[in-house]
């Protein structure tokens, strides 16, 4: 259906600004992005074929500005919406959690990392450096690997810990498959990279696995 053939009340922008965002559907909110279609498809249906390209919302969000190229009518200006969107998103949580102590909002922390290594498609590990009141003071890709293994060199880690004045750090990274089940080599990584920060007073307060349908937090499961 042509937008202009909506009843006003039923389109995206006003539907939103009358019943707030969470009214509106993932193509309505994808099409309030792209404002026009292109001959032939209306925005809707412009903005239902993005999502469709990319296996819906989700895989939009990890999809980075060469990869938007695959949607017919997305051109370089609507790429560049789509991307800025992502990385105002970035900017917003990485805020959020210098401000404040990173547990007093553990959601916020699965979701800058998966805004941040979900859409990888290769190996990375990252540390969330923090400091004394749990803050974060930067997040650093640390090493990048192929997509099966991931070479960490303890030291490195613990240099720039000393460098930030860390006091406390989150292990992260991304398994490109997308499956975010730690491996065994997950865990052994982790314990020493715990007995090697303790040498200097820095906490490992967690190590968050990333993959393309959640992340799982080895606190969470008792692995810390």
């Amino acid at each position: 259906m042509v937008l202009k053939n909506i009843p006003a009340a039923a389109r995206p922008r006003e539907k939103l600004l009358a019943q707030g965002p969470s009214s509106l559907a993932d193509a309505e909110l994808v099409a309030l992005l792209l404002r026009t279609g292109i001959k032939g498809s209306s925005v809707l249906q412009l903005a239902q074929r993005t999502l469709d390209v990319f296996g819906g919302l989700a895989g939009l969000l990890r999809a980075q500005a060469a990869e938007l190229q695959r949607v017919k009518g997305l051109g370089p200006a609507k790429r560049a919406e789509i991307v800025a969107v992502m990385e105002l998103a970035r900017r917003s949580l990485q805020q959020q959690l210098g401000e404040r102590p990173v547990f007093d909002a553990p959601q916020r922390v699965k979701d800058y990392l998966r805004l941040q290594l979900g859409h990888l498609g290769h190996e990375v590990f990252a540390v969330l450096f923090l400091d004394a009141q749990n803050r974060l003071i930067r997040l650093e890709e640390m090493f990048r690997g192929s997509l099966t293994q991931t070479s960490v060199y303890p030291r490195e880690v613990v240099r720039r810990a000393i460098e930030l004045g860390a006091a406390a750090v989150i292990l992260a990274h991304n398994h490109p498959s997308g499956v975010a089940e730690p491996s065994s080599a997950d865990e052994f990584l982790t314990q020493t990279l715990v007995k090697a920060l303790q040498l200097i007073d820095v906490r490992v307060l967690d190590h968050q696995v990333v993959g393309h349908g959640g992340v799982v937090s080895f606190a969470e499961r008792g692995l810390l």
